[in-house]
């Protein structure tokens, strides 16, 4: 990891955070960033050097500015995005709204899922010019795209150890958050992204395995304290039985079937 910029003295607000691959992509994104308001008096610019190959992944470099970071905001962001007119001030705007709309929102972005068959977008990209979909904004979010992310630093986030690769990661922060009891959140701050995400046999494979953590993860399960045993599921039936003494020992056969099925 390394810091392109870090103030000497005083309070960061900002930590600017990216994987670099392409130094001029990265030069550019900077550029915009300066430009548009984020300087040093109160701003960092952290980047993991990936121009000689993947040295880390986006899980352990967003799990290593998670800790290093010194900003009171991390922007997760790719090195690919350009600041158009919204600038530092639209952003401290935007958290000053989060914060009265949601006092513990934890994360926020420019685009994610709102619910099966619903995305919320402002951005730029190939596939849309000055897109604002589904708003007004900000909306509350399952998922965040991973183009540009800002993550509260006191919600102490992170991203899970055994995961591993360049997809999903957006999605899981939120998962994560979600668990904390933090909120996600797609925000009006525009900007132009100018990657294209790819769809090919490795995102699928990336899928395959979020799908397959969460079902171990949140499998169906009884959990047993110093003072009692309390079952736990994604079923309201099963929980409404599994936590009433008189329906107890059947419930907790029930459970058992239900837990093993969910291990096969």
């Amino acid at each position: 990891m390394s810091a392109l910029d870090r103030p000497g003295n005083g309070a960061i607000r900002y930590s600017i955070c990216s994987i670099v691959t392409k130094p001029a992509e990265y030069e550019r994104m900077v550029g915009s960033f300066r430009t548009r308001g984020f300087n040093l008096s109160d701003c960092e610019f952290l980047y993991v050097d990936n121009t000689a190959g993947n040295r880390l992944d986006a899980y352990a470099a967003y799990n290593l500015f998670f800790g290093i970071a010194h900003g009171a905001y991390l922007i997760l962001c790719h090195q690919d995005i350009v600041l158009l007119e919204d600038d530092r001030e639209r952003l401290d705007a935007v958290i000053a709204e989060l914060d009265t709309v949601d006092p513990y929102w934890g994360l926020c972005g420019n685009a994610g899922g709102v619910r099966i068959g619903k995305l919320a977008v402002r951005i730029s990209d190939r596939g849309r010019d000055n897109a604002s979909l589904n708003g007004p904004f900000p909306v509350r979010c399952d998922s965040l795209d991973e183009n540009f992310i800002m993550a509260r630093r006191n919600a102490n986030l992170s991203l899970p150890r055994d995961r591993s690769g360049f997809h999903f990661y957006g999605t899981e922060l939120c998962i994560f958050a979600e668990m904390l009891g933090w909120n996600a959140y797609v925000v009006d701050f525009h900007l132009n992204h100018q990657g294209l995400g790819t769809m090919g046999s490795e995102f699928l494979r990336q899928l395959n395995l979020v799908v397959e953590k969460y079902q171990s993860v949140l499998r169906p399960r009884w959990i047993s304290t110093t003072c009692t045993d309390l079952f736990l599921s994604p079923w309201w039936l099963l929980n409404a039985l599994g936590n009433r003494k008189r329906l107890l020992q059947f419930s907790r056969f029930v459970g058992r079937l239900m837990e093993k099925r969910a291990l096969r």
